[in-house]
């Protein structure tokens, strides 16, 4: 009974992330999101196809099958840098665009979809299945999953709760910053 009760309320949670997102880039142009106010600020295009690049390939190490994003989609959205910046600083970040907006809008629903179709799909037992045991490889040893991690390693709802969920409220928040910098109104009250 936990775990059906744990995976309806992160499932509910998702989605109302999600329709942060939805509603954060429905009301902006892609000037706003390409907008630079000022090194090292980093333009709300950056956060934005970070998080969703982020969340599609998180999902892939949940076991929801291969990426969203692909070749394809690189040419259709024609992101400035073509890459997440996980592993970049900001100085390297700072001419992340985003080249065909509504493209954009289209790959962050197909893998908001893909995310919560594979949530509603689960079985509460799974929750607890091990995805990185221990001991971590050296890009996970220094996450902050790692140190949420219980003794066997991450788990799925560790990694849903920490890669995709508190994740994307993170850069919701710098979102809502760079909304402010451009004269736009935050997303919640």
């Amino acid at each position: 009974m936990a775990d059906e009760l744990i995976l309806d309320s992160l499932a509910r949670r998702l989605r109302a992330m999600h329709s942060l997102y939805e509603d954060a880039t429905a009301t902006m142009t892609v000037e706003q999101v390409n907008f630079v106010e000022r090194e090292p600020l980093l333009p709300i295009a950056f956060s934005l196809f970070h998080f969703i690049n982020m969340e599609d390939a998180s999902m892939m190490l949940l076991g929801a099958g291969d990426p969203v994003y692909d070749d394809t989609w690189a040419e259709r959205i024609h992101p400035a840098i073509n890459d997440h910046g996980k592993h970049r600083t900001v100085a390297e970040m700072m001419d992340q665009r985003i080249g065909d907006y509504e493209a954009f809008l289209e790959y962050q629903a197909a893998v908001f979809d893909r995310t919560e179709s594979f949530v509603a799909a689960l079985a509460p037992a799974e929750l607890t299945r091990v995805v990185i045991e221990r001991p971590f490889p050296p890009q996970i040893a220094s996450t902050y999953s790692a140190r949420v991690a219980g003794e066997p390693g991450i788990t799925l709802l560790d990694g849903l709760e920490c890669w995709v969920y508190q994740h994307g409220l993170r850069h919701m928040g710098e979102i809502e910053h760079g909304r402010a910098l451009v004269g736009l109104e935050g997303m919640t009250s």
